[in-house]
């Protein structure tokens, strides 16, 4: 039976992420994406102008027919969230749909770069923090990592040392995972080895260690690669993979969309050329 997992995110015109995204690299991962809008846009955030439809009035809709219909999912992804009375209702629909069997994946979407995003406030946080301690997987990029832990992102970048940073970033997922979560992934870890190439790697930490996975720097900062990465791990949860060898095969498909967007001299806001990679995701099975 095909697995079903319920995707709350934002479905955005242009810029290639968020539902669009997971909707993509979840078929062809074999599993149906069930899409629950948190909000409506032209085109996503990072452009200049755009124009958003917030859905937060009409998630308890989708809740309550989807309750009607008896439906059972075998994972909730969260991301994008257009405001804390949203993860309101992500609560509300997680008391109605989340089982034992049901895992929770958070993409706790707010911020890169070491700064928030516009749409960022202190209750936001507040909101987050508690749903990823409610999570099975939490995704964050190092931005978003050291709001939920209050950590100061510029300390934290300032360690030159290759194995003194993943340590300590393995010591700040490791404290959080003791408050809720079973893995945190840490993505987009730009670093330099021992060898002093320019990497970027994902970090899956849980109580046990942790195991970095990364490839060779590319070039470029692209949207919407978090919520493919993301998207690709829910999928593989679902699938019943192994989070290593996922983490390791959404890696292989985000270096080539890159490799082709750069160059292409792809524009950042219209984020990754991935179209052509998804069969790189596609079960051996299927």
């Amino acid at each position: 039976m095909t697995k079903k997992i319920a995707v709350i995110n934002d479905l955005s015109g242009f810029g290639r992420c968020s539902l669009t995204a997971a909707i993509s690299v979840l078929s062809a991962m074999g599993v149906q994406a069930c899409p629950l809008p948190t909000a409506i846009l032209t085109a996503q955030t990072g452009y200049p102008s755009y124009y958003c439809d917030d859905y937060t009035d009409k998630m308890e809709y989708f809740r309550s027919e989807w309750e009607k219909m008896g439906q059972h999912f075998d994972g909730i992804y969260t991301g994008f969230v257009a405001g804390e009375a949203q993860i309101s209702q992500i609560f509300y629909f997680l008391e109605t749909f989340q089982r034992p069997d049901t895992f929770l994946l958070v993409d706790p979407v707010m911020g890169d770069d070491g700064k928030p995003y516009p749409f960022y406030t202190p209750a936001l946080l507040e909101q987050m923090h508690k749903l990823a301690l409610q999570a099975d997987i939490i995704t964050p990029n190092l931005t978003e990592l050291c709001l939920l832990t209050d950590t100061d992102y510029q300390s934290l970048m300032s360690k030159n040392n290759f194995s003194e940073l993943i340590q300590t970033i393995q010591d700040i997922g490791q404290e959080f995972c003791r408050k809720g979560p079973k893995y945190v992934i840490v993505t987009g870890i730009r670093f330099h080895d021992p060898d002093r190439i320019q990497k970027m790697g994902n970090l899956l930490i849980d109580l046990n260690g942790s195991s970095l996975f990364s490839f060779p720097y590319i070039g470029g900062s692209y949207s919407g690669t978090g919520d493919l990465f993301a998207s690709c791990i829910a999928g593989g949860c679902a699938q019943k993979n192994s989070l290593s060898s996922t983490i390791e095969k959404a890696g292989q498909f985000l270096e080539m969309a890159l490799i082709d967007s750069v160059k292409e001299q792809v524009p950042r806001n219209d984020g990754v050329n991935y179209e052509k990679y998804l069969s790189l995701l596609i079960p051996s099975s299927l």
